[in-house]
């Protein structure tokens, strides 16, 4: 066995472990990532696409923004299209002067990445047999194999940015985390395409015949979403089907701008609200999806990771720069503070825009009559006062960071 050392060991090589290594390295605290797939299969990974300004200056913070101030698209708000009556959101107007960034998680993903790499930092790719060990103790360490060779990594640190099928959280013993879950009765079918996207800002549509998002990821590349029931397959949606069915759920001037063009990725993804807690275990910290999954109706899922890394990394400077022990045994409460709220506008959103059919399960099991009535008259609410839509944009653009 060939041991190692660095102060944090970082599981998990997606943005938010990328991200946490790079703050970290600017501030001269090493670390090492261990990723149990390929680079080539992490850049493969489609994923969100709009930045909250938190996540916009932690990038900045990193230095690794130049692309993304270049290339990225500002957004000033969004529209929610209500029964085909388009009503749209001024997220600068509603929230002083905030916005959002549009550019895609993969490319986020790519720049930090190049940077890491042009720096020599340590990343270990395509390991396998990754285990944590001793993770109340004071001196933790992971074990993985690479290329035959087994290592020992000992640190002070963990970090577990493996995402919800990971080891990271699995590593914190049943009866010492308690879960939080809702699984979604439906499922998000999503393309992207080499096609002008129809609208300038992201389009979220309540319709009779269920939820549909118009996204981008470029003034070239358009990210389309269809809600379906979790009985569908991929294969059961031509390139044909979906456009007819995504042209009846947008509003009739978006529909009759559409582009269309032969989809390069499709996948269904299904949603579900889930929250572990505590977010920490002795040296173990889990960070982004880890710790909590929101369905994507918010965009908060990359946003609230980073705001994972964000109080990490603020408290692990506190503990190596300012010589604040224990600093880092904060940063649950901290975290769990800002995901609850995250998780909550996320659900609430979702029970808004979607058709929840027969899924007479989703408030105080009414029935799914009373509940769409519920929500219409909640949607209507928020829609047609200046306060009602204020409260969305000041979630959507993204609460404050923790002080910390």
């Amino acid at each position: 066995m060939q041991s190692i050392k660095s102060k944090v060991a970082i599981i998990g090589a997606g943005p938010s472990g990328l991200l946490l290594g790079q703050l970290l390295a600017k501030q001269g605290i090493d670390n090492v990532i261990i990723e149990r797939v390929s680079g080539d299969y992490v850049l493969g990974r489609i994923r969100a696409g709009i930045l909250e300004q938190g996540l916009v200056d932690l990038l900045r913070e990193a230095g690794v923004s130049e692309r993304m101030d270049a290339e990225g698209h500002v957004h000033d708000g969004f529209a929610i299209s209500y029964y085909g009556k388009p009503y749209r959101i001024d997220l600068n107007k509603l929230t002083e002067g905030k916005t959002v960034m549009c550019y895609g998680q993969t490319e986020v993903t790519r720049d930090l990445m190049a940077a890491r790499a042009e720096q020599g930092q340590t990343t270990y790719y395509s390991s396998s047999k990754v285990a944590l060990h001793d993770i109340e103790s004071a001196q933790p360490s992971v074990t993985f194999e690479q290329d035959g060779v087994t290592y020992q990594l000992e640190c002070d640190y963990i970090a577990g940015c493996d995402g919800f099928h990971g080891v990271s959280r699995k590593s914190i013993p049943a009866e010492k985390r308690q879960e939080f879950e809702r699984v979604y009765p439906f499922g998000w079918l999503g393309i992207l395409s080499e096609t002008p996207p129809v609208a300038d800002e992201l389009i979220y549509c309540k319709t009779e015949r269920g939820f549909a998002l118009a996204s981008q990821r470029s003034s070239t590349r358009s990210r389309y979403y269809l809600q379906v029931p979790l009985t569908d397959k991929v294969e059961d949606w031509s390139d044909q089907r979906f456009w007819d069915e995504l042209k009846h759920r947008l509003p009739q001037e978006s529909a009759d701008a559409l582009v269309t063009g032969p989809s390069i990725e499709k996948s269904i993804a299904p949603l579900r609200s889930f929250v572990c807690e505590p977010m920490q275990l002795g040296k173990l910290f889990l960070v982004g999806d880890a710790a909590h999954i929101v369905p994507p109706t918010g965009a908060k899922g990359l946003n609230l990771a980073a705001s994972d890394v964000a109080i990490l990394y603020g408290l692990l400077c506190k503990e190596y720069k300012d010589n604040e022990a224990n600093a880092s045994q904060r940063y649950s409460e901290l975290a769990l503070s800002r995901v609850w709220q995250a998780e909550r506008f996320s659900w609430w959103m979702s029970n808004m825009l979607h058709d929840f059919k027969d899924d007479a399960g989703e408030a105080n099991n009414m029935d799914q009559k009373t509940f769409a009535r519920f929500m219409k008259s909640e949607l209507d609410f928020y829609l047609s006062h200046e306060e009602g839509q204020k409260v969305i944009a000041m979630q959507y653009v993204g609460l404050p960071y923790p002080q910390i």
